[in-house]
């Protein structure tokens, strides 16, 4: 299945030639890397619509920045990274805070910064997950979707997506577990 992948890529001769400035390979490059990073993206965004942006910027992204790919054959990693950056990014700003009061303002600097390193500690735990679990775990606790539709459009049983989901929450739930160091076991 790897290699399947792999070959469905651009080649490294149309790598080398966009890099080179190619406009005609630049242009063949994205479109025939978009149907990969739609991929890549929709199986780590947390909704469809924060899938298609993130897509949509890593494409840019190729196009404006292709010269600065150092290997032709590091395409598909490259592009996996962008387009993980562009999902964790998205998630981030997907965990919103109530609005604050002025005078909270000042008081809160100090939870404002640990506020967000908790949301990006749950966003990378989220993103470390299989693909399975993290599918499931997506589709159930952020989209909010029905069990029974994660389900069918998974092509799971219930009870297997409802395994994969308590895994899934079990790996992120320890992974945000910060052991304390003065508790007896």
């Amino acid at each position: 299945m790897g290699d399947r992948s792999d070959r469905s890529w651009p080649g490294p001769h149309l790598v080398t030639a966009a890099q080179q400035g190619d406009q005609g390979a630049i242009a063949d490059l994205v479109s025939c890397s978009h149907p990969h990073v739609r991929r890549f993206a929709f199986s780590l965004c947390a909704s469809s619509q924060d899938a298609e942006d993130a897509a949509q910027e890593a494409l840019i992204i190729l196009f404006r920045k292709i010269g600065t790919l150092r290997a032709a054959g590091a395409l598909s990693s490259w592009m996996f990274q962008i387009v993980r950056h562009e999902c964790l990014r998205r998630a981030r700003t997907m965990v919103r805070r109530p609005e604050l009061e002025p005078a909270e303002t000042a008081a809160s600097a100090e939870d404002d910064v640990l506020f967000r390193w908790e949301v990006e500690r749950v966003a990378a735990a989220v993103a470390a997950l299989p693909l399975d679990q993290r599918r499931v775990l997506i589709m159930r606790d952020i989209q909010g979707l029905p069990g029974g539709v994660v389900a069918r459009s998974l092509g799971l049983s219930t009870a297997a997506m409802k395994s994969r989901l308590h895994r899934a929450r079990a790996a992120v739930r320890a992974e945000l577990t910060i052991p304390d160091e003065g508790a007896p076991e």
